[in-house]
């Protein structure tokens, strides 16, 4: 697996997250938006409802994903575009709107379609449906894609500890201070370094090596 250390290609691998998030969640229909990882210190991700970008006569939607926020466990960093995806799919395809007070609370419509797209919603006083984990379905779908791992570049920030999966936004943002457990675990073969992912603690045998694997 080769080691992320350019901005290009962690853009290109949250890009290719979405495409396959698209394809598999959303049956295609959603139009690729432009990713950004730029600094925030108030959210996780944010998604723009408007055509932030122009090429010729092509515009397309913004998402954002907090470039302090990628030391997170994969299943959160997934968890947060495809929180954002859920947002687009009201705004682009459905035509609604599923949120109020500058995009920071979040409505029932919102909760509605992000369980039915893979995450587990959870609602809070201040920002209603806002805070998001992922489904056993979306950790089933990662363990699929383990090649989605090489997003493991972020930038530090001193100012903003980001931790766990937390609220997202859309073009509001607010501050979050949330703790979540990883939710998943990932073991490699000593010997020919074969890997899988599992949603709790287990003992893995390689059948190529019939060696155990070993959690890393």
């Amino acid at each position: 697996m080769k080691e992320v250390t350019k901005m290009s290609r962690l853009t290109n691998q949250l890009e290719k997250m979405f495409r396959l998030l698209n394809a598999d969640f959303f049956d295609g229909v959603l139009d690729m938006p432009v990713i950004t990882v730029v600094p925030s210190s108030r959210s996780y991700a944010h998604y723009t409802p408007w055509d932030a970008w122009q090429s010729g006569d092509t515009y397309r939607r913004e998402i954002n994903i907090s470039s302090a926020t990628l030391n997170r466990p994969l299943e959160a960093i997934c968890g947060s575009l495809l929180h954002e995806a859920i947002h687009m799919y009201n705004d682009t395809i459905l035509n609604e709107q599923d949120t109020s007070r500058n995009g920071t609370y979040h409505n029932r419509l919102f909760k509605e379609q992000a369980e039915a797209h893979g995450l587990i919603c959870i609602k809070t006083d201040t920002y209603g449906w806002a805070r998001t984990e992922p489904s056993d379905r979306l950790l089933d779908w990662l363990l699929i894609h383990d090649e989605l791992r090489e997003i493991e570049m972020c930038r530090i920030n001193p100012g903003f500890a980001a931790v766990g999966i937390g609220v997202h936004t859309t073009s509001g943002g607010v501050p979050v201070r949330t703790t979540t457990r990883a939710t998943s675990r990932r073991y490699v073969c000593p010997g020919c370094r074969a890997v899988v992912r599992a949603t709790r603690s287990v003992n893995v045998l390689c059948g190529d090596c019939m060696t155990a694997m070993v959690e890393s």
